[in-house]
């Protein structure tokens, strides 16, 4: 009995002999960490092709593709699919969640140092994405909401400042309301009774803390405008007054006739401007 004939054969290719097939977008951040994986280590996972009219299709591997043109590479390493039909490789497909993909990092630390794992993944540092004491600082099951990618490491990192029981009240409130942003988790955690609340290191600062200073903050500058407020009102004050005693002299001048005749015929424009005063006051 012959043996059957593999599905599959491996070579390398011409770059200009693969034409894509479906051209699957990704997003900006997706497609440099591919660039500086490639860039970093070279290509380890070949693109499968389908021979047909003297070209390769690229069944799998078209962001590869795209990266390794910008590069510059001339030979492409491919696997020849002799069916063309039959492959459902997209499928395979498994995004990591943070926390996994934090997890892989701590491993990948044992061995490479944090410069190339880097480089390899695109991402200028890692350290602050390795903070192995927040993961213990959290319930269980918001390790796993994590995971799952409903919160984001913002958000994890606000529930560190109560106790794990008060953590899952917070995260059944975020799923019932469907809002997992930092505001409306802060507002939460701001809430928080003080018996619930995280025993903290003597040099960090709590929410409580921070809302306190800011109070304070608050208050100085209240009390900087009231102040400001205190000298403008005193100073409207003394022009009222000011003002009261300049209508009460300019009408007892006017009532007396001889000064009015005088100023009516030697300085009519004052004697009209104080007739105006006096008229303004008696509206």
């Amino acid at each position: 009995m012959s043996e059957p004939t593999p599905l599959v054969d491996g070579c390398d290719l011409p770059i200009v002999t693969l034409v894509p097939r479906q051209q699957r977008e990704i997003t900006q951040r997706e497609y440099q960490r591919m660039l500086a994986s490639i860039r970093a280590v070279g290509l380890i996972e070949p693109l499968v092709v389908y021979p047909e009219n003297g070209h390769n299709v690229i069944l799998d591997g078209y962001q590869r593709y795209k990266i390794l043109l910008e590069l510059g590479v001339e030979r492409v390493p491919c696997i020849l699919w002799k069916e063309k039909e039959s492959f459902t490789g997209n499928r395979m497909v498994n995004r990591l969640s943070p926390a996994q993909e934090m997890r892989m990092l701590r491993k990948s630390l044992e061995e490479l140092d944090e410069k190339t794992i880097g480089a390899a993944f695109g991402i200028t540092s890692i350290g602050h994405r390795l903070n192995q004491s927040l993961l213990r600082q959290l319930h269980p099951d918001v390790v796993r909401a994590f995971e799952a990618g409903k919160i984001l490491t913002n958000v994890a990192r606000e529930l560190r400042y109560v106790k794990p029981e008060r953590q899952t009240e917070i995260l059944e409130l975020m799923e019932s309301c469907n809002d997992f942003s930092v505001p409306f988790v802060r507002g939460l955690i701001l809430k928080t009774p003080a018996g619930k609340r995280a025993k903290l290191p003597p040099n960090g600062f709590s929410p409580w803390e921070k809302t306190e200073r800011k109070s304070i903050d608050l208050l100085k500058r209240l009390q900087e405008v009231e102040e400001k407020q205190e000298f403008y009102a005193g100073l409207y004050r003394q022009y009222s007054y000011n003002l009261l005693k300049l209508i009460i002299f300019v009408r007892s001048l006017l009532a007396h006739d001889e000064t009015h005749d005088q100023l009516v015929a030697h300085h009519p424009d004052v004697a009209a401007t104080f007739r105006e005063i006096v008229e303004s006051s008696e509206e």
